[in-house]
């Protein structure tokens, strides 16, 4: 990245701790390792998930040999550990877990390899999206509400076509999905709780953990919400692929996160969820920001609004985003809610899409942020992460974000996060 404030001692410090967190990923596991307090108790639960197992350090390991920092044998061996089980490809598949997890994982760390198992994965994932895509038309039918996992990028139908954005962009399963994902922003006139102002991505499940906002919610992150869908629509607007009702998608999206954005002495930012009271009121029920994650805070959403900003051509839309997110970071009371390295809550996600971000931006504010992110983010990279192994919620998101940073270089792993 041309323009970047980092010095050569700072980087050598970040390329130093990503190969230590890499060195100590190298060797596989035992295979009762997934039996501890963060997820089921079964090694094919571990090895299938590029959040938290076998397929998430695969993938860091290929990020790594594809840019001469290591070797193809740690990336062959714990893809042989991800794929040692029937791959899981039913309804809790999706790009973070199960049989597109590894689809993912082996071609972002293998892109330029063909082996034998790639066109039966290939063939997984397509039936996958077919179903995904068939029961999503039968629910618009109904004039139902969606769940989160029909279009998260976590299970949904916006991870598998960020698989797709960069597995097959020429493809037209790719097209279908952006398709449909127009057809999510437009309104469901539905007789329900939510009532005939809720948007198309009113999601009829329960806003709080238990269940106890009736109604249902609008989720806003980058992991379940409509920051999703609006990264990915605008990603492929970038790449020149188009479906009808794209720039219209957009601009709706676009419009509801301005009608939810919020004012504050640390800039713009915006709730995570909108229950069903909120959205009577007009308003959030919380008075400032959440921490400053990319699955929910200001990071992602400014990411996101940044990138359709760039794919509409949309200057002042662009600028703003920048500036919530630039002053996002220079707010300390945000940062000190930030508790863990990893790339889903912590400090790797947040100086992934601000690295990201400032790649594209208007101007250098961005750039300036970047040399106390990774101190942050050096200083804070052995902190327990949420899992002990994987790449979104592991240390491999730590040390991949590390590396991206002191190499300079992306092969294309952020597609994991709708960052890029």
């Amino acid at each position: 990245m041309t323009g970047t404030p980092l010095t050569t001692p700072l980087l050598r410090a970040a390329e130093a701790m990503a190969a230590s967190i890499t060195n100590a990923l190298t060797e596989l596991p035992p295979p009762d390792f997934a039996a501890d307090d963060y997820g089921p108790r079964s090694t094919r639960w571990y090895a299938q998930s590029l959040s938290r197992g076998a397929a998430g350090v695969a993938l860091l390991h290929g990020v790594r040999a594809q840019t001469g920092h290591g070797g193809w044998e740690p990336v062959h061996a714990w893809l042989r550990r991800a794929t040692a089980d029937t791959l899981n490809n039913g309804s809790g598949a999706g790009l973070w877990f199960g049989a597109p997890a590894v689809t993912h994982a082996l071609t972002m760390a293998m892109p330029h390899a063909r082996p034998a198992a790639l066109d039966t994965l290939d063939h997984a994932l397509d039936e996958l999206v077919e179903r995904r895509l068939a029961d999503a038309t039968a629910r618009l039918a109904a004039r139902a509400r969606p769940s989160l996992s029909e279009f998260d990028l976590v299970r949904g139908l916006t991870g598998l076509g960020a698989h797709l954005l960069r597995r097959a962009p020429d493809g037209p399963l790719l097209r279908r999905v952006l398709a449909y994902l127009v057809r999510l922003t437009e309104p469901i006139h539905a007789h329900d709780a939510a009532g005939r102002l809720a948007p198309g991505w009113w999601s009829a499940d329960p806003a709080g953990r238990e269940g106890s906002e009736p109604g249902g919610h609008a989720n806003v992150g980058m992991a379940h919400g409509i920051t999703g869908p609006l990264a990915l629509l605008a990603l492929a607007m970038r790449q020149n692929i188009r479906v009808p009702g794209h720039v219209e998608a957009l601009r709706r999206i676009c419009a509801w996160l301005d009608c939810w954005q919020q004012p504050g002495p640390a800039g713009p930012w915006w709730p995570e969820k909108i229950t069903v009271a909120e959205l009577r009121t007009g308003k959030p029920s919380i008075s400032g920001p959440a921490r400053p994650s990319w699955c929910y805070g200001t990071p992602g959403i400014a990411r996101a609004q940044q990138l359709a900003g760039i794919a509409l051509d949309d200057p002042a839309r662009q600028q703003a985003a920048e500036e919530a997110l630039t002053r996002c970071l220079a707010d300390p009371l945000q940062l000190s809610r930030i508790v863990d390295p990893s790339l889903c809550h912590g400090w790797a996600g947040l100086a992934a899409t601000a690295w990201y971000a400032a790649a594209d931006a208007r101007t250098t504010s961005l750039h300036s942020d970047l040399p106390h992110l990774m101190r942050l983010l050096i200083k804070h990279a052995t902190d327990a992460t949420p899992a002990r192994s994987g790449l979104i919620a592991g240390p491999a998101g730590v040390a991949v974000t590390l590396h991206t940073v002191a190499s300079g270089t992306d092969v294309r792993w952020a597609t994991s996060l709708l960052i890029n």
